[in-house]
């Protein structure tokens, strides 16, 4: 049902070194950038996008929404240290386990450059 993911940034340089680190971290390549001025990731069929907005005015972050990346805990671990190092920030709890009752899954969670919540996730056997 996936097929891309877009965000906005009001700085395509910034945001092209934070996500060339954190998806090279987790096994991915670096971005693109096409003629528009989007920065364009591709991976088995799906696309995450960052870009100017449209509309002309500055990139705002959504409140309550949180963008997944499906990755083992090691790849997490590297991918979280590779965004604080490229300038994201930590947030919640440290990257490890989360017990959630019904099911248990290793977690890890950023704020990019411009502020937009992503979460690195791994769903462990019971």
């Amino acid at each position: 049902m996936f097929s891309h993911m877009m965000v906005g940034s009001n700085d395509i340089a910034r945001s092209k070194k934070f996500y060339d680190a954190t998806f090279k971290a987790m096994g991915g390549r670096e971005g693109s950038v096409d003629p528009k001025g989007r920065l364009i990731y591709a991976h088995n069929g799906t696309m995450f996008l960052v870009t100017p907005p449209i509309d002309g005015q500055p990139a705002t972050v959504g409140n309550g929404c949180t963008i997944g990346f499906a990755m083992t805990p090691e790849q997490a671990d590297a991918w979280h240290q590779a965004g604080v190092a490229n300038g994201g920030t930590a947030i919640e709890e440290p990257p490890g386990v989360r017990d959630g009752g019904t099911m248990k899954l290793y977690l890890a969670y950023l704020r990019d450059p411009d502020g937009n919540k992503l979460c690195a996730l791994h769903f462990l056997a019971d």
